[in-house]
């Protein structure tokens, strides 16, 4: 059976700080609750390009003896951008679920299972 509404979208519970200097001051920055889980995804992907290009740029300009290490980090990287991909695909692919759910029941129309 199909549910006519659909559920809220998840949004972040709690606030989470970081950029703390390894403790030698109070966190400089935080995740603020109430983000909704695409914005937070869209924004994830977007650190991650950013990260895979900067660790593939110095993958050019450093040793060979690094450049190993380097790569080990590009792999992690691409990994966790295509899980994050992933996630924002299935995201974007509800909420058009749930528009289309939404015009069908302003419309009138029955729900089809």
């Amino acid at each position: 059976m199909t549910k006519p509404v659909p559920d809220p979208p998840l949004t972040t519970q709690t606030s989470t700080t970081f950029g703390s200097c390894n403790g030698s001051h109070d966190p400089l920055f935080a995740v603020r609750a109430g983000v909704s889980s695409e914005d937070a995804l869209i924004h994830t992907s977007i650190l991650l390009k950013s990260a895979y290009q900067t660790n593939a740029h110095a993958c050019e300009k450093v040793s060979t003896e690094v450049r190993g290490l380097l790569w080990a980090t590009e792999q992690s990287l691409e990994m966790c951008l295509a899980l994050v991909e992933s996630l924002l695909d299935e995201v974007e692919a509800r909420s058009a679920t749930a528009a289309l759910l939404r015009r069908s029941l302003q419309a009138g129309q029955s729900v089809v299972e």
